[in-house]
């Protein structure tokens, strides 16, 4: 697969290292060139350095690891060259106080899919530290980290799916891009407790067998017990 990254940030480095040494063809766009070229030696195999336009082109999907804020006006300028293409969103509108900058507006996903209507806009990966994303792979008490993804395109959320795999982890299916703004809620609300609190955050959640309360059985009789 041909991977075009936007950007040369840590979320750059740590999915594109996967994915190159997964064998998909990765072409690092940049603003500042020199980055490009220092990220792409560092992940070595086919990755490539590029200007963000020629990024944008050469990917069948194409990953913005840009912060919240620059990546609407980056995507709106490459919109033409990255119609009908996957377009994979992995930032986090998280501003002071671990307040969600989109309030009750659109979310970040749905700003790059009215930035550039012609693409496939996908949620994934904005769930994590980017040093998690760089465990290879990411298993945490034996069990590989689950990636929701959010999308409207069924041959673009398989084409992330492949990807999130292709990382170490299970994706999971998180719904319509509509519901990525939840996704990015959690990730204030995670990141609050991880690092405003010190909370254990998965600890909130109980396992899937109690998710919808739990179940007790009919307590038996003395009678039923003896039979």
């Amino acid at each position: 697969m041909r991977i075009g990254v936007l950007g040369t940030g840590n979320m750059a480095d740590a999915l594109a290292t996967h994915w190159v040494r997964a064998g998909h063809d990765v072409a690092v766009g940049g603003r500042d060139m020199h980055k490009a070229e220092r990220l792409a030696t560092r992940l070595g195999g086919s990755a490539k350095p590029v200007s963000l336009r020629a990024a944008a082109e050469f990917g069948q999907v194409v990953l913005a690891a840009l912060p919240f804020g620059a990546g609407t006006g980056v995507v709106r300028e490459l919109r033409a060259a990255m119609d009908g293409k996957v377009l994979i969103d992995c930032s986090n509108p998280v501003g002071p106080g671990f307040r969600l900058l989109t309030g009750s507006g659109l979310s970040a996903a749905q700003q790059l899919a009215a930035a550039a209507p012609g693409t496939h806009v996908v949620k994934a990966f904005n769930l994590c530290h980017e040093d998690v994303w760089r465990m290879s792979p990411p298993i945490f008490d034996g069990r590989r980290l689950a990636v929701p993804v959010c999308g409207d395109d069924e041959t673009a959320l398989a084409l992330v799916h492949q990807l999130v795999q292709h990382v170490g982890c299970e994706p999971v299916a998180g719904g319509s891009l509509e519901r990525a703004g939840l996704l990015e809620a959690t990730a204030a609300l995670f990141i609050g407790l991880w690092i405003g609190e010190g909370a254990d955050a998965q600890a909130i959640a109980p396992p899937l067998a109690y998710a919808a309360g739990p179940r007790y059985e009919e307590p038996q009789t003395t009678e039923k017990a003896l039979r």
